[in-house]
């Protein structure tokens, strides 16, 4: 059995036995026509990892705090699936160029207060980053909580992330491609 392989079965075995916030049940998970509608609405395809656990354990409902956004449709908590509230944020972002919205960074996670886990789609180990736009700058609002995604998985599988009660304090790092990607985003 491959890394990867192993790595889905661990959270597929996490998926089926905790709920988090929100969540009666575990969702199905997508079909691959679910995820192609989704790539081709986003302009750009998921990281390979991100897609097997859509089409693998289930549309959301698994993953730390609020769990993993549904891909298209929302969530029974009524807060918007992955997709639309990247549409969202990106539209938004037009309306206000002081906090613009990154190309290619999909929210996959509602952390509460207005803050996302996102991956970035345009890298295919899908780092994962924390957006806390709770203070004054939207450059110091994007921080690196994982260099890809199978190690935010891990984290969260190992109870060890920034967001754990015995890790309160842990500190991220800014992320360093923030002004290159919007400035990228704002001159197309």
């Amino acid at each position: 059995m491959t890394e990867i392989e192993q790595l889905l079965a661990r959270v597929s075995s996490e998926a089926r036995n905790t709920r988090p916030w929100g969540w009666p049940s575990l969702p199905a998970p997508v079909d691959r026509a679910a995820v192609a509608r989704a790539e081709a609405t986003l302009g750009f395809p998921l990281p390979p990892l991100l897609a097997a656990l859509y089409l693998r354990i289930g549309d959301g409902g698994f993953g730390p705090s609020y769990g993993l956004l549904p891909l298209l449709d929302g969530p029974p908590s009524g807060e918007p699936a992955a997709v639309p509230q990247y549409l969202a944020n990106r539209k938004s972002a037009r309306k206000d160029p002081d906090w613009p919205w990154p190309e290619g960074i999909l929210p996959i996670s509602h952390w509460g207060c207005g803050m996302y886990a996102c991956v970035d789609c345009h890298d295919p180990r899908g780092p994962v980053l924390l957006f806390e736009p709770n203070g004054d700058m939207a450059e110091e609002a994007w921080f690196v909580d994982a260099p890809d995604l199978t190690t935010w998985l891990r984290t969260w599988l190992d109870g060890t992330g920034w967001y754990e009660e015995a890790n309160d304090g842990a500190d991220l790092a800014l992320w360093p491609d923030f002004r290159i990607r919007t400035a990228t985003a704002q001159a197309s």
